[in-house]
């Protein structure tokens, strides 16, 4: 079994899921890198209008030239309600099955999602990392906390995301005149080395090629799976 899976069992309480993660809090690590980055991986998940189910995609990319090397995909039921600051225990089972499916392991992985820029400092890319124990970086659309002033309008300017005083995160401008992302370490990883991924990975637009990739294999599987179903 995966290391911390068990914090995914079926049938959780809403209060039993908070309490897995204020205690998995406690082992997240927020360490510098310590193996060369040869591959990078890229985590989505769609809940398609037609089908049951939570469909994930995990695309395994080359860390210097940004293509594809590998993609995963898996689905299973929804088992958990939709419940903002709880999503990992919604969307990780097929996320972890997609994982374990990979041929080559990732070094670091960015999750469309917070790491511990949440609440009880432990969103999806925190968990997940805890899970498979590998690097994980937080990259959303949104925050779930708020940042005390926006960044710069260019590339690479950040603001500071704070929880009870302590910055876990910033709101990052990956391309000039664009709207920022979030981003925050997951696990074994730093937030000044999560910056500078996420930029790495933003060469041309504003989410990382991981995310973009990762959301076209996605959208590409449920597609796949609604065709063969009607």
């Amino acid at each position: 079994m995966t290391k911390n899976s068990q914090s995914l069992s079926n049938n959780l309480s809403e209060s039993q899921a908070r309490e897995i993660q204020l205690v998995l809090a406690d082992k997240v690590e927020l360490t510098p890198l310590k193996n060369k980055i040869n591959y990078v991986a890229g985590v989505d998940v769609a809940y398609p209008d037609n089908q049951d189910g939570v469909f994930a995609a995990i695309v395994l990319l080359d860390a210097e030239t940004l293509e594809i090397v590998e993609t995963s995909t898996a689905e299973q039921a929804v088992n958990f309600p939709y419940v903002p600051g709880l999503f990992s225990f919604r969307e990780l089972p097929p996320v972890i099955e997609a994982f374990h499916n990979l041929k080559t392991k990732p070094d670091i992985i960015v999750c469309d999602g917070h790491g511990i820029a949440h609440p009880r400092r432990f969103g999806l890319a925190s968990h997940l990392g805890v899970i498979v124990d590998l690097p994980c970086i937080g990259c959303a659309k949104t925050t779930l906390l708020p940042s005390q002033e926006a960044p710069g309008p260019s590339r690479g300017n950040c603001a500071d995301i704070f929880l009870d005083g302590e910055s876990v995160g910033r709101s990052l401008r990956t391309q000039d005149q664009v709207n920022p992302v979030y981003v925050s370490p997951g696990h074994k990883i730093t937030l000044r080395e999560s910056i500078e991924w996420i930029l790495r990975l933003c060469p041309k637009y504003r989410l990382p090629e991981t995310t973009r990739q990762a959301d076209q294999a996605v959208n590409t599987y449920v597609r796949e799976a609604s065709n063969k179903s009607s």
